[in-house]
Order: structure tokens, then sequence, then C-alpha cells
């Protein structure tokens, strides 16, 4: 099925209207019902970053794929400005372009891409509530004619820097004390009963757990009300007013909690990239080994 007729069948099955603003930052969500026709969707470069298999299979009409595990690793080793204007150009995206992002992981992965650009000082990305799941759900037609856009020179002036910490960065918090640090990863891995590929398990010192499966509901795939993430943010001891620094193993889930964190009015957010596959690997970054909730 042609991308016209996809979004001809779009606007005769779904009912207009936007989705209720009521989060601080509602602009940084776009609801599957904010892309009933043609002309709306217009207004956003769309980026799949499922695999391309499943791209493929079937995606939102006028989606561009984007290749997250390129992204992911490239990012790790470099932030160098040219190179990343050179990547994020070739997907045909200019500075000025409006940018919604979706996955099927819970917005794991979309929510990386989203962290990467606005790294790199893109004034506009958002993420798809409910990702692919939601625009399923909603029996919206899909689109397998795969869509490339003309490569367009893409500048990056001032990467916000600020919004990526090291371990230099978390060592000088731990002395300060002046950042919350937000643990993101599992229970299992936050205690030390699970240290994946890393020397070590356990947790950085006075780092607050949340995992950030949390902050999703399981069933729509959708971010929790804000009444829900309030007390989420509540009972873990966070305050969204304060500055954070959110980690994982290797950023993706530390993505989902930034991007939470910031739709709930957080300011000072940074991500801890490389996390604990730097952490539970550095000789001199001091471990604790917290006991689980409950016990």
């Amino acid at each position: 099925m042609s991308a016209s007729a996809c979004w001809l069948l779009l606007a005769l099955s779904t009912p207009l209207g936007g989705a209720p603003k009521d989060y601080p930052r509602q602009e940084l969500l776009v609801d599957v019902s904010q892309l009933t026709t043609r002309e709306e969707a217009k207004k956003f470069d769309i980026l799949d970053a499922r695999a391309k298999n499943k791209y493929d299979k079937g995606h939102v009409p006028g989606a561009v794929w984007v290749d997250h595990e390129a992204w992911s690793k490239a990012f790790a080793k470099s932030q160098d400005p040219k190179e990343w204007e050179n990547r994020i150009g070739a997907l045909g995206l200019r500075n000025i372009d409006k940018i919604l992002i979706y996955d099927d992981a819970m917005q794991k992965d979309a929510a990386r891409i989203w962290w990467i650009l606005r790294y790199f000082g893109h004034k506009d990305a958002r993420l798809l509530n409910g990702g692919i799941q939601a625009w399923t759900a909603a029996k919206l037609p899909a689109s397998t004619e795969a869509v490339t856009l003309k490569p367009a020179k893409y500048r990056i002036e001032s990467p916000r820097t600020d919004t990526l910490a090291g371990a230099d960065d978390i060592l000088a918090i731990l002395k300060k004390k002046n950042v919350q640090i937000i643990d993101t990863r599992s229970e299992k891995e936050h205690c030390g009963d699970e240290k994946l590929k890393n020397k070590r398990g356990g947790a950085i010192p006075g780092a607050m757990h949340l995992e950030w499966t949390d902050a999703i509901d399981k069933e729509s795939r959708k971010f929790k009300s804000p009444a829900q993430l309030a007390a989420m943010f509540k009972a873990a001891g966070i305050d969204v007013g304060k500055p954070s620094v959110t980690h994982c193993q290797s950023g993706g889930r530390a993505a989902v909690m930034a991007f939470t964190l910031e739709l709930m009015g957080a300011d000072q957010v940074a991500n801890y990239y490389r996390g604990w596959s730097e952490w539970g690997n550095r000789a001199d970054a001091p471990v604790v080994t917290p006991t689980k909730k409950g016990k």
C-alpha cells in the first residue's frame, strides 16, 4: 500500500483531536491522534528506530529508518561534530526540522536517538507515545514503502555538553554531593547480583534506584500519567527540581529516564552515557552492593 493510500485510510478511520496537555512539557510527546492526516504528519520528519527487517515489514507512513545500533556505538566512541553532521544530514534531516521518533522497545531505542539529537543541539525532537504498539493498537495503516530523504546539510554549532556526564564527573559529584544520581538498571544489576560482562557488579555510592521501565505503562507502552510519574519520583526520593544524572549500562535506559525527567519539568538532566560498562570496569570507581528492596 502506498503512503498516500495509507494516509487516506488513516484520515477516514481516526477521530480528530490531540493528546491531553497535562505533562509539564507535553510538547516532548506526540500521540497517534495528533497524526490523523497527511498534513499533520508532514509537520514531522519521522524516524523508525526499530530493526531494519521490522521497518521493511511495515512502518508508519513516511517514516525513515534510522540505524539505532550504529548510532549507539558511534556516540560511545566519538562526539565529533563533523562526523555527526554527516551522519544526521545523511538521513535528510535539517536543523529546523521537527523530528518524531518511535520504536518497539518501550522507548529505550527511540529515547537514545532523541537524546543524541538533543545533545547535538537539535531544538525540536519528540517521541511517539506508545511507539509502534500504539500505532498498531489504534488500527492505523502501515506502509512497506521504504522512505529516503535527500541528504541535507546539518550544522552542529553548540553541543549541549552539560547533558553528557563521564566517570570523572560522577567522582566529582560523589565529593560535592550536589547532583542526584539515578540508576535506571534492573534491581539485580543495582544490587550486584547481575554483573553482565562487567568485572564488578553493584551500584555507585548514594545512587537512587529507579528502573527505567517503571516510567512506562506495560500494557499501552505509553508513559504513565503525570500523577503516576510524580508519585514514582517521590517514592524513589527523586526531586525533579534538582540537578540529576541518569545511568544504566550503556546509555539507552538512562535516556528513557532523562526524557521522563524532562517531560515532568526537570531542567538539569545529564546522561552518564557509558554508565556501568565504564564504572564497573574502572579500578578507581567506588562500588557498593545495596540490599534488595523488601529485605
